[in-house]
């Protein structure tokens, strides 16, 4: 049954209940809450909860989306930073008895998540055979970037990711080679997974309006494509030091990517092993070529 809550988050009731309670959307916490309820439907349809799965919801606030989610789930983790938002949320979602609520930041820091909520989420897949890590959220947009980014340096990723984020960061993350939003954060993730931008969402569909469009993403992992991936840490660090000087020509990176640990008779030996000319630039090379450059960077450095 469909909680109250859940088919009335419009502009009328959030205005009304935010001022109920004397509570104000957060710059500081991303808070810019789904309005339109028939793409919040989208969002569900294409997450495509089942009783197995396991879900991780970044980002309570009212809890709409989160009682949904457990009408769909085996189990729902979700997480808000905002104490205010956090009792509001608690005050419909307390009789779900499948919903965690955590009362936490999401991220011990940018480059880790919070180990409360891997460990709460760990203990909910082994609470029943057979159960699925699932990420579903409208992201915080603060913090988009490191939450799908550090996901999956975890050894058990979520196996889909079905997110509201800016449409920027989708553009960014889905990029080929060559174009201008392709760099670090596409190759790290198109690396693991299949990437598809579901839809484009325009500033009203949100509350407080945005000043730019957002999208849903969805990304499923590729086992195949992870496995891979020799070193992860070291994928991941190589691949952020590719982009640190953008307009930098591929030789000139890497020696920076490397200084200290190779040589550039070496540098120049493994682009030409690999017929990768100099002059290239990194946003040129695929994520195949960049595995490949990565792979034979780390064996020259364990050589060395």
């Amino acid at each position: 049954m469909t909680s109250p809550l859940t088919s009335r988050q419009t502009l009328s009731f959030l205005l009304h209940r935010f001022r109920e309670t004397g509570i104000r959307p957060q710059t500081r916490f991303g808070q810019n809450f789904l309005i339109d309820l028939n793409l919040l439907e989208v969002l569900l349809e294409g997450a495509a909860i089942t009783r197995n799965d396991v879900v991780l919801e970044v980002g309570t606030g009212t809890g709409s989306l989160t009682v949904r989610l457990a009408e769909r789930a085996a189990a729902v983790v979700t997480v808000e930073v905002d104490p205010k938002m956090f009792q509001l949320a608690g005050e419909e979602l307390h009789r779900v008895n499948n919903v965690v609520m955590l009362h936490v930041d999401a991220l011990k820091n940018k480059n880790r998540l919070n180990p409360t909520v891997l460990e709460t989420v760990r203990t909910q897949l082994a609470a029943a055979p057979g159960r699925r890590f699932k990420l579903v959220a409208n992201l915080p947009y603060n913090i988009a970037t490191p939450i799908v980014s550090n996901l999956l340096t975890e050894d058990a990723p979520p196996q889909t990711m079905t997110v509201t984020i800016q449409k920027e960061l989708a553009e960014r993350i889905t990029a080929r080679p060559g174009s201008e939003h392709y760099g670090a954060l596409s190759i790290w993730v198109q690396a693991q997974c299949r990437a598809e931008i579901l839809r484009i969402l325009p500033p009203a569909a949100f509350w407080p309006r945005p000043k730019v469009s957002s999208a849903f993403l969805q990304l499923t992992l590729d086992e195949a494509l992870r496995g891979r991936i020799a070193d992860r840490a070291f994928f991941h660090e190589f691949v952020r030091a590719m982009f640190c000087h953008r307009r930098k020509f591929l030789r000139s990176e890497l020696l920076s990517a490397v200084k200290g640990r190779l040589d550039k008779p070496r540098v120049d030996a493994i682009l030409a092993q690999l017929n990768l000319p100099g002059t290239l630039r990194a946003e040129s090379l695929g994520v195949e070529q960049m595995l490949a450059l990565c792979d034979a960077v780390r064996a020259a450095t364990e050589a060395a």
